[in-house]
């Protein structure tokens, strides 16, 4: 009796772990699958990158933005527009792995994504070799190059949207680098070594104090909360709990009213209102905002911060101007201005409009997805017309286009370099056009500037608002 127990405990053993290996072998399966075939270290696919023909990426227009060439009898990845979109598509190298939509969308380019292998949508080429499916993106080449040129030699990052759909037009950040193989053999150690960080994609994951493109945001909970009719009088110089807050140049502007406040971009009316509003409101005006919250997006996106337990009057001061300890992505910061534009709510944003195979047929395609709402259409349309008023009277006029109505805020935010140097801010603006029926929304910030956004930022936007529009 005895043995006979025994035995049926190392049978019952025995069945406890094989279902173990059963329910891991299917986890794996299930929920792993994907991660293990895009693994550099994946063998399978070093060997999918050798015998196929990498699929193309090209714009929302069908300029090819990266292919795969074959030199001496070896696969080799270009980008003719070498650093152009070196913050958007990535690099896929054999030495330095992939990145980027080159690693997110890596099954899809090889052809080992399921719907491919089912329906055999491989296309055969030279030398048995196969083909992977194609990119077709959001971006507008030509917008992405003026943003580009428009950057100049400055640190910094321009996000173009729409905002009734959530395509990125344009998406530049630098500093940039060229993604062609041989370049990034000949620079990767300066790369690495460099303490402009030139590998971080600025526009999705630098995060920057917005400054008083935040403002934008307050005056939506002052309308919420019943606050918007009231007048103040600016001196130009406030104190909040021990704390000198004044508006740039300590300029003065009497009585006034929010619009007034928001178009002049008056620190020391937020300042007050920030007190007004408490940390309660402030905190839930962070959450419905997405701070702290993930983007679902083509490529990485870094978390918005509001880095607050307990606030402090001035602390309540501080977010209300844009300071303080929040961290917002150039990214997060159109959709918030995109949320505006689109009546309170802001879409899903996406870089790839669609997976095509090497035959033409679509594999998957990517539409509109509402993300998340910000605020009440009512109060949206308050904040356009404030915004409106920025860039006809206010801080943003370089901004303004003839004949068409432009909604912006001007930002110039504090860093981590302010205290210790002269003219480090860095300047912002957000904005959208036209007013009254938006098509684009921008969000540009410029590194260390020096400058207001009103006076580097609004014109940068002018032209890419305007190229578009145009173009459209």
């Amino acid at each position: 009796m005895k043995e006979n127990k025994k035995i049926i405990h190392v049978l019952i053993v025995i069945c406890f772990l094989f279902f173990v290996l059963v329910g891991y072998l299917t986890y794996v399966q299930v929920f792993k699958s994907k991660e293990i075939v895009q693994n550099s270290y994946n063998r399978r696919q070093y060997q999918a990158d050798e015998n196929t023909v990498r699929g193309k990426i090209l714009d929302r227009n069908g300029v090819v933005l990266a292919y795969n060439e074959e030199n001496s009898d070896e696969q080799q990845r270009k980008y003719p527009y070498s650093s152009l979109y070196s913050h958007v598509i990535g690099y896929n190298s054999k030495v330095y792995d992939k990145s980027l939509l080159e690693a997110s969308y890596n099954s899809y380019l090889l052809g080992l994504d399921d719907y491919t292998k089912v329906f055999n949508l491989f296309k055969s080429s030279s030398q048995d070799k196969k083909e992977g499916n194609n990119l077709l993106l959001t971006i507008d080449h030509e917008l992405q190059k003026l943003g580009h040129e428009l950057l100049e030699n400055r640190n910094g990052a321009i996000v173009a949207m729409n905002p009734k759909t959530g395509e990125i037009l344009a998406l530049v950040s630098k500093p940039d680098f060229d993604t062609n193989e041989e370049m990034l053999a000949k620079t990767w150690k300066t790369m690495v070594e460099s303490q402009n960080a030139p590998f971080l994609p600025r526009a999705t994951q630098g995060l920057y104090t917005p400054g008083s493109t935040f403002k934008v945001a307050i005056a939506a909970a002052i309308i919420e909360n019943g606050m918007d009719d009231q007048k103040f009088n600016d001196k130009g110089v406030i104190t909040i709990d021990g704390k000198e807050i004044s508006n740039s140049g300590k300029k003065a502007y009497g009585e006034i009213d929010l619009k007034k406040a928001l178009a002049v971009s008056s620190n020391v009316v937020f300042a007050q209102l920030g007190v007004k509003l408490g940390q309660e409101k402030l905190q839930e005006l962070s959450e419905r905002l997405g701070f702290g919250n993930d983007i679902p997006f083509d490529i990485p996106v870094s978390r918005s911060q509001f880095q607050y337990d307990k606030m402090e009057q001035n602390d309540m001061a501080a977010v209300a101007i844009g300071q303080g300890k929040i961290l917002i992505s150039p990214l997060h910061m159109a959709m918030i201005t995109s949320g505006i534009a689109n009546n309170g709510i802001i879409m899903k944003p996406f870089l790839v409009s669609s997976i095509v195979s090497p035959a033409g047929k679509e594999i998957k395609s990517f539409k509109k997805e509402e993300f998340k709402k910000i605020m009440e259409p009512g109060v949206a349309a308050k904040i356009n017309k404030m915004m409106q008023e920025v860039v006809n009277s206010g801080t943003g006029k370089k901004a303004a286009i003839t004949g068409i109505k432009v909604a912006g805020k001007t930002g110039t935010a504090e860093n981590e370099l302010t205290h210790q140097k002269k003219d480090k801010e860095h300047a912002w603006f957000i904005g959208f056009a036209p007013a009254e029926n938006p098509q684009i929304a921008v969000a540009i910030v410029l590194e260390y500037s020096g400058s207001s956004g009103g006076t580097i930022a609004a014109p940068i936007a002018k032209k890419i608002m305007e190229k578009y529009l145009k173009d459209k």
